[in-house]
């Protein structure tokens, strides 16, 4: 991940474009379960493409600015750090984890074992999507779980 980041904030724009658009490439191609045309058009778009792959890459190198395993602690579901690293406790915060059954970013192991460590969650799985929140059913359920948090 290391050397890839470091292509991508290159002082060499052609070695920077190269690699922001087969990153963006790779991630549109993956990301949904029916591959969209226009997403894998977007990949191609020189700015577009340095944006995204810069500002995954950035959380990758930073380990998502969390310790290996940190999100399936104890610990780190009874205090959550957040802005200037203040324990901030989440457990009791009605919490929707929704995952695509054909998700090959993030695997649906992932959110099987927050759930184990979250039991207060409600876990979805969609079985017809893939990563993205922007397939339709993924879509549907994050807008119907945003709107019964409105009541809260």
């Amino acid at each position: 991940m290391a050397a890839y980041h470091k292509r991508l904030t290159s002082e060499d724009e052609q070695i920077r474009t190269e690699a922001a658009k087969a990153w963006s490439k790779w991630e549109m191609a993956t990301s949904k379960l029916r591959v969209d045309p226009n997403d894998i058009a977007r990949a191609a778009q020189d700015d577009w493409a340095l944006a995204f792959a810069r500002i995954e890459s950035h959380y990758f190198v930073n380990e998502g600015f969390m310790r290996e395993g940190q999100l399936l602690e104890k610990q780190g579901i009874d205090k959550m750090y957040f802005v200037m690293f203040e324990p901030v406790p989440v457990r009791h915060i009605p919490t929707v984890i929704i995952q695509g059954r054909y998700d090959v970013v993030c695997p649906a192991r992932s959110a099987y074992d927050l759930k184990k460590v979250f039991p207060e969650a409600e876990l979805t799985m969609v079985p017809d999507a893939g990563h993205s929140a922007r397939e339709i059913p993924t879509s549907k359920l994050l807008t119907e779980a945003a709107d019964r948090f409105r009541t809260l």
